[in-house]
């Protein structure tokens, strides 16, 4: 089976929103075993849109369409659809009693202008998960069909997930598990790790054992994704263990600093939480970036005691402590982390200072940082000098410090 993703949005053509929808999809798509090979954006225009579809029917099986439908009147994705079916639209009682029914749980009157989301085509029928206002479609059309989802991202993964994939592994007869496992890892290239894996990967095209692929993910690490197939969830675990075992023997455990959903700052702070170890954070070119990584993580306040964002030389001096030693300079960063350590009354604390960029300081050309690690009354430190812009430098220097901090933390238990 071939299935085809069309994104509609005009804003996505113009680049104002980018479509992160189409390549989640494409994504679990082929975790399903369902291939697909284009990917199209269109704009809210009926007539472009329609041509869009009619091309993806001649050549796949099923469509996926992502966005507009919604309840305002650039929203034609159900008309659209509606016109490719032949039918008309009617409206189903039961979305507007639950769609009034979000409105009413939210305090609020339903706008009539939703009542154009309970519209669904003749011979179709809604997706019975949905999260938001909008009603996902699933409409048949002679041995094809096409799905529409919305465009808001946490509504499209809960309807992907548990309604279209599992009903087009069952369209497409695929009784096979695919399955994935995912290693987090920083401190190589993404062709680094390929020429560390060139090996196994040749020996995986040769048995069919598994196959291996590579996403450089910036803050969240360089992804190594192991996918395996299997006529059983238990053999397919089992495969992806055993070629689990393998790759980290070949990249080092060191390396791998985590699983699946597994971030930096959650294993470092898991690591804390094991030892018993409150975190603190000084940061200053991160501005903050640090802390909102691991507080964004549920349940951290039993480990992290703060971060002080000094980005004024001032607050490193009145706050920190920093004297006698530059702002900028692997000394600063230093006092900066047993700066932070004092304040916050922490057992550990990482501190970053340097310049983000784009022009030079203090010296110091746009990329380099200094940061440092502060773990048993011990402070160690390291400067990176990064190649990248503004938003890359903050993302991968904190990161880095977490890593620093995460292999410092895995000695000590050692």
């Amino acid at each position: 089976m071939k299935c085809e993703v069309i994104a509609v949005g005009t804003e996505l053509l113009l680049g104002q929103i980018v479509d992160t929808n189409s390549s989640y999809i494409g994504e679990q798509l082929a975790l399903a075993g369902i291939d697909s090979h284009f990917q199209v954006k269109v704009g809210d225009n009926a007539d472009r849109m329609r041509s869009a579809i009619d091309l993806a029917l001649s050549r796949s099986d099923a469509v996926i369409l992502c966005g507009g439908l919604g309840p305002t009147q650039d929203d034609i994705t159900r008309n659209v659809v509606a016109d490719v079916m032949g039918v008309e639209l009617e409206t189903r009682q039961e979305l507007v009693d639950k769609i009034s029914a979000m409105f009413s749980q939210r305090g609020r009157q339903m706008p009539q202008n939703n009542l154009l989301q309970a519209m669904i085509p003749v011979g179709g029928e809604p997706i019975p998960i949905q999260p938001g206002t909008a009603p996902g479609l699933c409409c048949p059309i002679g041995d094809k069909v096409i799905y529409a989802v919305p465009g808001v991202p946490w509504e499209m993964t809960q309807m992907i997930d548990g309604f279209v994939l599992p009903d087009l592994r069952v369209r497409a007869g695929i009784t096979s598990i695919i399955a994935s496992r995912v290693l987090r890892t920083w401190g190589s290239s993404e062709s680094g790790l390929a020429e560390m894996l060139a090996d196994e990967i040749t020996r995986l095209d040769t048995t069919g054992e598994a196959t291996i692929a590579f996403l450089a993910s910036g803050i969240e690490g360089l992804k190594v994704r192991i996918t395996a197939k299997a006529s059983t969830q238990e053999e397919v675990d089992a495969k992806l263990a055993a070629e689990e075992i393998i790759v980290r023997s070949i990249i080092g455990d060191d390396m791998v600093f985590g699983t699946d959903d597994d971030t930096m700052e959650s294993v470092v702070v898991d690591l804390c939480r094991a030892q018993g170890l409150k975190l603190g954070v000084a940061e200053s070119l991160t501005g903050g970036l640090i802390g909102q990584r691991i507080t964004s993580h549920p349940g951290v306040s039993d480990v992290f005691q703060g971060s002080i964002v000094s980005y004024a030389d001032s607050v490193k001096r009145d706050v920190l402590g920093l004297e006698d030693v530059a702002a900028i300079s692997d000394e600063g960063a230093i006092a900066m982390a047993e700066g932070a350590a004092r304040v916050l009354r922490a057992d550990c604390s990482v501190a970053v200072t340097g310049v983000a960029g784009p022009a030079e300081s203090g010296g110091y050309k746009a990329g380099t940082v200094f940061m440092a690690t502060h773990v048993d009354g011990v402070t160690e430190s390291l400067m990176v000098e990064w190649p990248f812009d503004r938003k890359r430098t903050r993302e991968f220097t904190t990161i880095t410090v977490l890593n620093q901090l995460r292999k410092r933390l895995l000695a000590r238990a050692a």
